[in-house]
């Protein structure tokens, strides 16, 4: 569901080859991260090459640099890049390989294509509880699909409501505690400060994909804490069974939507949807607060004359503290590492195995995913620092338990965020109602009945 933007790629590139050069001081994996360095750095029996499929295209350049370091250390293993252009026929490009019987050992793709074509790729179950110990709570549930772990995680990420530590702290003339906000009104008390001090209170994206996957998403996710939960309740939708108009978590949620709407710096124009002038200008203090997730570090880290201090806040949707979604931000592992069965052979799968393992918990793997693509890693024992200070807002949720697990996207057709954002667009800039909007959303699902 990640919006990536390729605006890092000109610093991975430059930064690659010193950071990689001295990473590769360490060659074996750091024993706190429960390794064997002899497993990972022993030669293969036989020469084994592998092809990688990836679709984080903005990367393509850390990636290389990844192989050669793994072939110098395992010089039996060599890896091939398979690139995919920034946005483009990603998934045509991956159909092809798979109607041409050449399939790329090693795909990276968002978990919805692996459940797609879940009988192409390996049934990991074997390797389940060696990641369960490795990763941080919740994440290889998270990323199991039909109950089934058939991709690894290797980035995480998050959203909310962002905020400028200094635009806040200068309109409440004090120490901002972000638990301070346990519900609705408590937000709308800040506001109120903060538009009193000359500030807007918050920033929305217009665009349909945060409007609809993200910020709607979320009512599908707030049913449960169990996604197999929230997936019934969209079956039930489909099927007639239940109703958004009168579900109380979907009613909470467009509640706090229209105190956003209220205090909103675009509400003038609300969908121009200028995705780095609406983050630039959050940056810079023109908004305390900004739905949006930790991605937008990429067109933020790169600014001049920013401010330095950023953090996150739940989007509340009561004004019961103890109600789910309060307390927690949205998060998932967007992309998963899959491992092709339909053409590979036994030796390339065990390959891909110890590759991947090496890639999510080696000094050389950390360091080129945490601080040259400017991610964060679901796992433990991450030595590696980056620079994205909200993916580390969010990480400290992470550790403490206090997420909504937003899995249930995972199994939506393709469209949804499109067709859905459209009807939030119309609510946003009054073309219909409360009641309108249900309608829509409502209609959509029951257009995918028995699908």
């Amino acid at each position: 569901m990640k919006m990536t933007k390729g605006t890092a790629l000109a610093v991975c590139i430059m930064m690659v080859l010193l950071a990689l050069a001295a990473c590769s001081k360490s060659n074996t994996p750091s024993d706190s991260a429960g390794q064997s360095p002899e497993a990972q750095t022993k030669p293969s029996a036989k020469d084994v090459k592998l092809t990688f499929f990836n679709t984080s295209a903005e990367v393509n350049a850390v990636f290389e640099e990844l192989f050669k370091t793994y072939h110098a250390l395992n010089p039996n293993v060599t890896i091939e890049l398979i690139p995919t252009p920034i946005g483009g026929a990603q998934l045509e490009k991956f159909q092809s390989l798979l109607a041409s019987g050449k399939p790329a050992t090693i795909a990276n793709l968002d978990p919805g294509t692996i459940l797609q074509y879940k009988d192409k790729f390996m049934d990991l179950e074997a390797e389940k509880n060696k990641y369960v110990q490795l990763a941080k709570p919740g994440a290889i549930d998270g990323a199991l699909l039909d109950g089934k772990f058939l991709g690894i995680p290797w980035t995480a990420q998050g959203y909310g409501l962002l905020y400028n530590k200094r635009v806040v702290e200068e309109a409440i003339g004090g120490s901002f505690d972000p638990a301070s906000v346990k519900t609705r009104n408590d937000l709308e008390t800040l506001f109120k400060k903060i538009e009193a001090a000359g500030k807007a209170p918050v920033m929305i994206h217009g665009a349909d994909w945060s409007l609809g996957a993200h910020y709607l998403g979320m009512a599908y996710s707030l049913q449960s804490k169990s996604v197999e939960d929230n997936r019934k309740f969209v079956e039930d939708l489909k099927n007639g069974k239940a109703t958004l108009a009168g579900n109380p978590q979907f009613t909470g949620l467009m509640d706090t939507f229209d105190l956003l709407k209220t205090y909103n710096a675009r509400k003038k124009d609300p969908l121009v949807a200028d995705y780095n002038k609406d983050s630039a200008d959050f940056a810079k203090g023109n908004a305390a607060f900004y739905f949006m997730g930790d991605w937008t570090w990429a067109v933020i880290g790169t600014l001049e004359g920013r401010d330095k201090e950023f953090g996150i806040i739940p989007v509340p949707i009561s004004n019961n503290p103890a109600d789910y979604g309060n307390a927690q931000v949205a998060y998932s592992e967007p992309k998963l590492f899959a491992i092709d069965q339909s053409g590979s052979t036994p030796e390339q799968q065990a390959a891909a195995k110890a590759f991947l393992e090496w890639l999510v918990t080696s000094d050389q793997g950390q360091h080129a995913i945490v601080t040259q693509m400017g991610l964060s890693l679901p796992y433990k024992h991450v030595n590696a620092k980056g620079t994205n200070v909200i993916s580390d807002a969010i990480s400290s949720y992470v550790d403490r338990g206090q997420v909504l697990n937003i899995g249930v996207i995972n199994y939506f057709p393709q469209d949804y965020w499109s067709k859905t954002g459209a009807s939030m667009q119309k609510y946003m800039v009054g073309k219909i109602d409360r009641n309108g909007l249900a309608e829509e959303v409502q209609a959509y699902w029951k257009s995918y009945a028995g699908k």
